[in-house]
C-alpha cells in the first residue's frame, strides 16, 4: 500500500500546475453561484475545455452531470462536486482487459516522435514488466535516430533486460525479425519493440508498420499485439492532433502519456480517451522508472481534486 500512496503524493504533485488549472476554476464556480443554473453549466464547460479536456469528453461530463442533479435532485452548486468527479472517471474508465497483453506471450511496438520520452518509455516498462516477472526482450528498431539505440541499451542493462539492435541507420524490420528469433529461443513472454515514429512523413510511417506487421504475422503469429503510442503530455491539444493521426498510420491500442509532472494541460488525458476511444494506459510522472504506472481513473481524477487525505 505504501508504494501506491506514495505514487498519488507524486501524481498529486505532479499534477499540481493540471489542478490549479482546473479545479481552482471549478471551485470558485462552485463557491461563486447560489443556484444551479444555465450559467452555472456554461462556466463549468467553459473551465473543463480550457483545462484541455477537449469539447466531446467535456459535453458528455456535463450532460451526466445535469442528470446526476436531476435524479438526485440537488439545489447547491457545492453538492455537484461529487457528481461531476463521478462523471469525469466514468469518461475514463479503461476496463480490465487494458493490459491482457501481460498475460499472454505477446509483442508491443511502442511508437511516438522524437522527444516526447519514447525510449524512456520503453526502458522503464521494460522494467516493469521485468519486476513483475517477465521475461523480456527489447527490440531497438528505433535506427533513424543516432541516438536511441545506444539510449535503449542503457535502459536494457538497467532493467536486466535483453536487447536485440542493428547498426544505425539499418532495416528496422529485420531488427524485428532477429528480435522474434532471439524472443522465441528464450521463450520470452514480451517482446518490446522500440520503433520510431516520423509523422511528418505518414507514408514512411505506415510502410515502415506494415513491414514490421507483415514480419509478426509471419514469423510470430502466436503472439497477442499491442501498440503503444508516447504522447507528450505538456503538448495538451497537439498530442491529441498526433494520437488522431498515429491512429491513421496504426491500429493503436493505448496511448503512454509522458510529462504529466510539469504541465498544466493533463485534462489532455481525458479528451485523447473521449474523443478517439483510444485509452490511456500508463502515465508519466517524473524521471524515475516507478514514474511510470498504469493509468488509474480513480486515481487521476482524486489527485486532480481531491487531497492526500480525502481521498483515502
Amino acid at each position: 500500500m505504501e508504494e501506491k500512496k506514495g505514487f498519488f503524493k507524486r501524481l498529486a504533485e505532479g499534477l499540481t500546475k493540471t489542478r490549479d488549472n482546473i479545479v481552482a476554476g471549478i471551485d470558485n464556480i462552485f463557491s461563486g453561484f447560489s443556484s444551479i443554473d444555465d450559467d452555472f453549466y456554461d462556466e463549468i464547460e467553459e473551465t473543463l475545455v480550457m483545462g484541455d479536456l477537449g469539447i466531446n469528453a467535456t459535453t458528455a461530463i456535463i450532460e451526466k452531470l445535469k442528470e446526476a442533479v436531476k435524479e438526485n435532485n440537488i439545489k447547491e452548486p457545492e453538492e455537484c462536486k461529487r457528481y461531476l468527479i463521478e462523471s469525469i472517471k466514468e469518461q475514463m474508465d479503461v476496463g480490465e482487459t487494458a493490459y491482457e497483453f501481460e498475460n499472454r506471450k505477446s509483442v508491443v511496438l511502442v511508437i511516438g516522435v522524437n522527444g516526447v520520452g519514447k525510449t524512456t518509455s520503453v526502458g522503464k516498462l521494460a522494467g516493469k514488466l521485468k519486476d513483475q516477472g517477465k521475461k523480456v526482450v527489447l527490440a531497438a528498431a528505433d535506427t533513424f535516430r543516432a541516438a536511441a539505440g545506444e539510449q535503449l541499451t542503457e535502459w536494457a542493462n538497467r532493467a536486466g533486460v535483453e536487447i536485440i539492435s542493428g547498426q544505425e541507420g539499418s532495416d528496422p524490420a529485420a531488427v524485428v525479425y532477429d528480435a522474434v528469433a532471439a524472443a522465441k529461443a528464450r521463450n520470452a513472454d514480451v517482446l518490446l519493440c522500440d520503433t520510431a515514429g516520423r509523422l511528418h512523413n505518414k507514408k514512411n510511417l505506415m510502410s515502415e508498420l506494415a513491414k514490421i506487421n507483415r514480419i509478426l504475422e509471419k514469423e510470430y503469429p502466436e503472439a497477442y499485439r499491442e501498440t503503444l503510442v508516447v504522447l507528450d503530455g505538456t503538448t495538451g491539444q497537439n498530442a491529441l492532433v498526433q494520437a488522431r493521426e498515429f491512429s491513421e498510420a496504426a491500429n493503436i491500442t493505448g496511448i503512454i502519456l509522458t510529462k504529466l509532472d510539469g504541465t498544466a494541460k493533463g485534462g489532455i488525458a481525458i479528451a485523447i480517451h473521449s474523443e478517439l476511444g483510444i485509452p490511456v494506459k500508463y502515465i508519466g510522472v517524473g524521471e524515475s522508472i516507478d514514474d511510470l504506472q498504469k493509468f488509474d481513473a480513480d486515481e487521476f481524477v482524486n489527485a486532480l481534486f481531491l487531497n492526500e487525505k480525502d481521498a483515502e
